[in-house]
């Protein structure tokens, strides 16, 4: 898998070492008090500690704002969960986080999202044959991840589909799994072992 690096401008495909996970788990005695009781809420919560928390109990306190911001970000949208769950699979797609796309992926799959429409996204097309309000997160999430922003028409469609809060719930989506997919792959967080890579790298192509 490559990777993208920024050099005077010009961008240079680079292979990065995906070698030894770098947060490493932390056992119960060399953790904090403090990490302590975030890694027990965060067990109590969501069942196990897996995903970027083994990197984010390094800062307890903020592995704490951000797993009851994911909380709220995932069970608590406006946005139906198939279309949030579309958003998530967006991010992973656009980092190609292994992880990111491997837990979300069945997730979105049981909230009703076409196979045919992962598979699109996964080979980096634009899916075919969206429905109107898959079509405007598409559009909103992906331009929003280029550019840093979205144009009025994208905008427009967003806010007559899903109202001016579930705008901002959408950009919440995208914005919260940036930095978990930016988490994944900085800390080389492995997926189970014999598992393939579900996701190909954009930049072999």
């Amino acid at each position: 898998m490559k990777a993208a690096m920024l050099v005077l401008g010009t961008i240079i495909a680079v292979a990065p070492a995906y070698g030894q996970e770098r947060f490493l788990p932390l056992s119960a005695e060399q953790m904090t008090p403090e990490q302590k009781a975030i890694a027990d809420a965060i067990v109590t919560s969501r069942g196990s500690l897996n995903g970027p928390f083994h990197a984010w109990l390094r800062d307890p306190a903020l592995a704490d704002r951000l797993q009851k911001l994911g909380e709220q970000i995932r069970f608590h949208s406006s946005l139906p969960a198939k279309l949030n769950e579309f958003a998530i699979l967006i991010t992973a797609r656009h980092w190609t986080a292994q992880l990111e796309w491997f837990a979300h992926y069945p997730l979105a799959l049981k909230a009703g999202l076409d196979p045919a429409i992962a598979a699109d996204l996964a080979a980096g097309e634009r899916p075919r044959d969206m429905p109107d309000d898959l079509a405007a997160v598409y559009d909103f999430s992906t331009q929003l991840h280029a550019t840093g922003n979205v144009s009025d028409t994208v905008y427009d469609a967003a806010v007559k589909k899903f109202g001016e809060k579930g705008v901002i719930d959408l950009i919440a989506v995208n914005g919260y799994y940036d930095l978990v997919s930016m988490t994944l792959n900085v800390a080389h967080v492995a997926l189970p072992a014999g598992t393939a890579p579900p996701l190909k790298s954009l930049q072999d192509d």
